[in-house]
Order: structure tokens, then sequence, then C-alpha cells
């Protein structure tokens, strides 16, 4: 496994990997359909109760049949992964305490694990995403909403 903490929070929109920061706490991983590399990589810490990473593997390569043991896990806090199939979205990062961060543009083919902090979002053009993440749903006990940061403070990097 080869996560590094990186504290890339001013990154561009060019790079193909990008850790969002708040400080030290990891808000966001986005994975631009530009990424490119060799076998297998993760880009998650061990203890993250979603894991994301990126397999390139060559023709005929397999993958050894396998199940996956029950083990019981603990979660605390939704993590989420949202594959932009189709669009143009803007991703609005908030502190814990609903203070605005930034914000970042997700195009096609995107990918974006989002870990902790708030978040909020906008379809610029209409948008496909497919979202995956833990269940069971626990309904509205699981969000506090909290009102869209002002057009005028927006800063997408």
């Amino acid at each position: 496994m080869s996560f590094q903490k990186e504290n890339n929070y001013k990154n561009s929109s060019n790079n193909s990997l990008e850790h969002i920061y708040e400080g030290n706490k990891l808000l966001a991983i986005i994975l631009r359909t530009s990424f490119k590399k060799e076998g297998i990589d993760f880009f998650t810490p061990p203890d993250f109760s979603q894991q994301l990473g990126y397999m390139n593997r060559p023709k005929g390569y397999k993958i050894q049949p396998h199940i996956h043991q029950k083990i019981e896990r603990k979660i605390q806090f939704t993590q989420e992964v949202l594959f932009i199939k189709k669009g143009l979205v803007r991703v609005d990062f908030y502190k814990n305490d609903k203070t605005y961060l930034n914000s970042k543009l997700l195009n096609d083919g995107d990918v974006i694990l989002l870990s902790s902090g708030g978040h909020g979002f906008e379809m610029l053009e209409n948008s496909e995403i497919i979202e995956v993440k833990q269940g069971p749903f626990a309904g509205n006990i699981d969000k506090t909403r909290f009102e869209f940061v002002s057009e005028n403070e927006l800063d997408i990097n």
C-alpha cells in the first residue's frame, strides 16, 4: 500500500491525484480521469472505512478467485465515493464547524472519495454520478444540513 500523507491542499486541478486537507485532517481524495500508472495503488490510509484504489493490468492478467471473510468493523462516519460518469460538478469543502474552505471542479471520469468534513455540490452541467458509501442507510440522522457558501465567496482551485 503506497498511501503517503502529503499536504496538497493548494494543488491545482491539473494534477491527476489530489489530497484535500484541512490542517492534518484528510477531507477528500480526487482521482482525475487522467491518472495512469502500472500495477495497483491504494490512495487511502488503511484505517479508512472506504478504500480507494486503482488497477492497471495487462490483457490476460488474472486475479485469483476469492471470498471476503465476515469481519465485524466499527464505522463511525460515512465516507462516500462519487464517480462522475458525465458532466461538470463543483464540490465545495467545509470544516466540521460549517466554515467554507474551497471548491474543486470534477469532470467526466473523475472520482472523489469524501472522507471527513462537510461538502456540498452544484451541477454546472447535466451530470450523471455513481455514488458508493457504507450502509445500512441511517436516514435523516446521518446528516446535518446547512446553507451553501455564497457565490461571491467561492474559491475554485
